[in-house]
């Protein structure tokens, strides 16, 4: 008796039935580790020829304008903004606004963008106002890997747990080379003592988890005219490096954030 042709279609094909479930889970588990893989590919491309140097400032979506935190965030963008950069935020309020808010005042040539990544989240109804260009995305996963591959530079401003995981990706990436020459600046008085943390367990402790190069990866600044002049001399190279055009310069900002127990 003939086989039936549906089965030899199926024994043909490798089909796997939806009631198998274990089969099917796989098929779907391989197809997204697939999808992944060509991301990965594409995202090696890169252009041939840019003058964009784009700073990524991230910070507390809880900060309210009119405070101080918030003024120097701004102020520090608007240094960064005048001086040619694109500057980068995860596109929500608090210091992610105020860093919006100082690219657009800054009045710098309109190639030089105020740009958001956003993450859809229900108490958030949208990127701030301050933002030219923006992006959404369903998770933090997608989003972070935007932040890497549209950055040459990050600023990490006071935050709570959403920065702490930002400044912990682009630190680890930068400790087994995936980002290479990228400055890591960590802004204000309460950075220190989260690196220290850091040293006297994963280092000085029982046994070793990181390395003494490890902790130099995030550079610990007080004030916002150290971490402009990083990103000055950074930019400068850069440029030499990418499109052989001359840096323009401005006079250091005020500093971002007073001095502890001030």
């Amino acid at each position: 008796m003939a086989s039936n042709p549906t089965d030899l279609y199926t024994s043909k094909m490798g089909a796997v039935p939806l009631s198998d479930e274990r089969d099917a889970q796989m098929i779907l588990q391989n197809s997204v580790l697939g999808l992944w893989e060509i991301v990965n590919n594409l995202t090696r491309l890169k252009p041939t020829h840019t003058c964009h140097y784009r700073v990524t400032i991230f910070g507390s979506a809880r900060c309210e304008p009119g405070t101080l935190t918030y003024e120097k965030t701004r102020k520090i963008a608007q240094a960064l903004a005048g001086m040619g950069c694109d500057i980068i935020t995860g596109g929500g309020p608090g210091l992610m606004q105020a860093a919006n808010e100082g690219a657009m005042a800054a009045g710098a040539p309109e190639h030089n963008r105020s740009i958001g990544i956003r993450v859809d989240l229900p108490f958030e109804q949208g990127a701030n106002s301050f933002v030219q260009m923006a992006f959404t995305h369903r998770t933090f996963f997608t989003r972070l890997h935007h932040f890497v591959l549209s950055s040459d530079a990050f600023i990490v401003t006071p935050g709570g747990i959403g920065t702490l995981l930002e400044l912990s990706m682009v630190w680890q990436l930068l400790q087994v080379g995936h980002l290479k020459n990228v400055p890591l600046i960590l802004v204000g008085s309460m950075w220190p003592s989260l690196i220290e943390w850091a040293r006297n367990n994963m280092v000085d402790g029982d046994f070793p988890m990181a390395t003494t190069e490890d902790m130099k990866v995030p550079i610990c600044v007080e004030h916002s005219d150290e971490a402009i002049a990083i990103i000055q001399a950074h930019r400068e190279e850069w440029l030499q490096r990418n499109c052989d055009a001359p840096p323009t310069y401005l006079e250091p900002a005020d500093e971002m954030f007073p001095p502890s127990g001030n």
